[in-house]
């Protein structure tokens, strides 16, 4: 199994394995709040058959180079319909492992196979809230262990597995910026989750499809410029009551997309945004909305939107889906402070979305 660990500027240019009994990646430990692991590899997962005739797979134990205390993962996969995917993950710290804490079930059939995360797992250990595996005490390693099935014997094809590892203890640094990004601004698609019947709880799908159309136009792929609607229908949570709002749902559908690669990550900084948007890369940011410009009324939902590129001085230019065509632009630009503040109430969480052969932004770590 290859796996890559970067301080998640650079997820898909393999450095070392990180598993039980390989070499180690010396990494930098000036700040432990973040790290993210790649997988393409699956050749090291133990294989099995459960009783349901469903082909199990067991990764080897995957270490992070500092403590955790939140894992959120993500999975790409050519899916045929009638197929499905469960994702679990157990928390390793010396002396002691978790249960397998169920991560999602996962279908791009949503009719023979209805996507669902799962709730009441709660124990001493840790819970799992919605996406997010939470732990009471930091983790240093985990096992995920996949189970893929469907009917008449179809299954996904697994493409890629990301993890990506957090200690939320600890408030990340702020880094100097890249001015490479600033006075940069990607041309990505407008749309607002308004302007669709049913679309007010749609700012993930609305979101992932500005993100989508930009690529499907730049490359003449008609098939990744998927609308709202769906993309919404494709991402869809049984068990969530924000039901569109799943993070690793949202990117296991655009990694469906053939060509195409999407994950949950968490940065330390909007420096690192600053890298992503240098490169021509926008990148979707779970950030609260009441925060994100002045005089707001409190609103303690989650919320998503595109970072697009930043002014000449500094703040982000961003496409938000909440917006009503009738009065203003789908185009905001949100003060770096206040982007800073409403980003940090999700632990820096970014969806990376990108065709597969895209060139990505160097490892500033």
């Amino acid at each position: 199994m290859h796996v890559m660990f970067k301080r998640l500027n650079v997820v898909l240019v393999f450095a070392a394995a990180i598993l039980s009994g390989c070499r180690s990646l010396s990494v930098a430990r000036q700040n432990h709040y973040s790290h993210f692991a790649g997988v393409t590899d699956f050749s090291n997962f133990a294989r099995s058959q459960s009783s349901n005739h469903e082909t199990v797979l067991l990764s080897p134990e995957i270490k992070s180079p500092a403590g955790w205390n939140e894992l959120v993962v993500s999975w790409n996969a050519a899916a045929p319909a009638g197929s499905y995917l469960k994702v679990e993950a157990r928390a390793m710290a010396p002396g002691h492992n978790t249960k397998f804490y169920a991560l999602g079930l996962w279908s791009p059939d949503d009719q023979a196979f209805p996507r669902a995360s799962v709730s009441g797992q709660k124990d001493a250990d840790g819970d799992v809230q919605v996406d997010t595996l939470i732990l009471n005490q930091l983790a240093n390693a985990v096992r995920i262990r996949l189970t893929l099935g469907g009917t008449s014997g179809k299954c996904p094809s697994l493409k890629f597995l990301g993890l990506s590892f957090c200690n939320t203890k600890i408030t990340p640094n702020i880094l100097p910026p890249n001015r490479a990004g600033w006075g940069k601004v990607i041309p990505t698609p407008e749309r607002s989750q308004q302007s669709y019947p049913g679309g007010n709880g749609w700012c993930s799908p609305t979101s992932l499809s500005m993100a989508l159309a930009r690529w499907g136009t730049v490359a003449q792929r008609a098939d990744w410029n998927l609308d709202a609607p769906e993309v919404a229908a494709g991402v869809l949570d049984h068990n969530f009551k924000k039901a569109t709002g799943n993070w690793s749902f949202n990117t296991a559908f655009a990694g469906s997309l053939n060509g195409m690669r999407a994950y949950v990550t968490r940065f330390n900084d909007i420096s690192e945004l600053e890298d992503w948007i240098a490169a021509g890369i926008p990148v979707i940011i779970s950030a609260r909305y009441d925060l994100l410009q002045d005089g707001r009324p409190e609103d303690l939902n989650g919320h998503l939107t595109v970072c697009r590129g930043f002014t000449e001085n500094g703040d982000l230019v961003i496409n938000d889906p909440w917006t009503d065509i009738k009065v203003e632009s789908v185009r905001h630009v949100y003060k770096r402070e206040n982007v800073r503040r409403a980003w940090a109430t999700s632990h820096n969480t970014v969806y990376l979305v990108y065709p597969e052969n895209t060139k990505l932004p160097a490892d500033r770590f």
